[in-house]
């Protein structure tokens, strides 16, 4: 039961890591709809993506260093908060702010299982 546990607490951060960074990828595909020509569309897409290529790498780290990891995630969520306060409704914290906090917390324990 205890090996069942600790494979739940390692995938879990990761695969909700994974299905956040698919969340936010979709959100630089509106430069599709801008009527850009090819090289502008392109250099557009590099540059909505940078949050994705931020949290490919934060997921990295995370991978190989799951307490740092975890910490840069939830100052990601918190750091998100101090960005966009007052702008969106509480539905919009939860997802945004709230995903990564939980990834976070969920990589720093199961980093101090792991020491254990």
């Amino acid at each position: 039961m205890k090996k069942i546990t600790n494979q739940i607490v390692y995938w879990t951060p990761r695969v909700l890591a994974i299905l956040f960074i698919l969340l936010v990828s979709i959100f630089a595909l509106d430069v599709f709809g801008e009527g850009y020509g090819l090289f502008k569309l392109i250099g557009a897409l590099l540059i909505h993506s940078i949050p994705t290529f931020l949290l490919i790498a934060i997921l990295i780290i995370s991978w190989k260093w799951g307490k740092a990891g975890g910490i840069i995630f939830v100052l990601l969520g918190i750091l998100y908060i101090i960005m966009t306060y007052h702008r969106f409704s509480l539905s919009v914290y939860l997802i945004m702010a709230g995903i990564p906090f939980l990834i976070g917390i969920l990589f720093i324990v199961d980093s101090s299982l792991r020491k254990k």
